[in-house]
């Protein structure tokens, strides 16, 4: 059997027992709002929101660092006549 499908296949099942382990549900407040949600949903939720708050970081620090290697000329393109 592919390496890859047995992979999967465990990340799977680990995901699903990771759920039914995390069935209860949590209540959420903030200020005056307030939302009940499933345990594991919402760390898969803070998970997603940790994964895109990292790569816009990550994205903004890499554009940053271009812009400054590029005002300092230590990039590989040829000047502009």
């Amino acid at each position: 059997m592919n390496i890859k499908l047995i992979f999967i296949l465990t990340l799977v099942g680990m995901a699903v027992l990771f759920v039914v382990q995390n069935v209860a549900i949590v209540e959420i407040q903030f200020f005056i709002w307030s939302l009940a949600v499933s345990r594991a949903i919402l760390i898969f939720l803070v998970l997603a929101v940790g994964i895109i708050v990292g790569w816009l970081l990550h994205s903004y620090a890499t554009h940053i660092e271009n812009n400054k290697n590029e005002h300092v000329g230590l990039t590989d393109k040829p000047p502009k006549p």
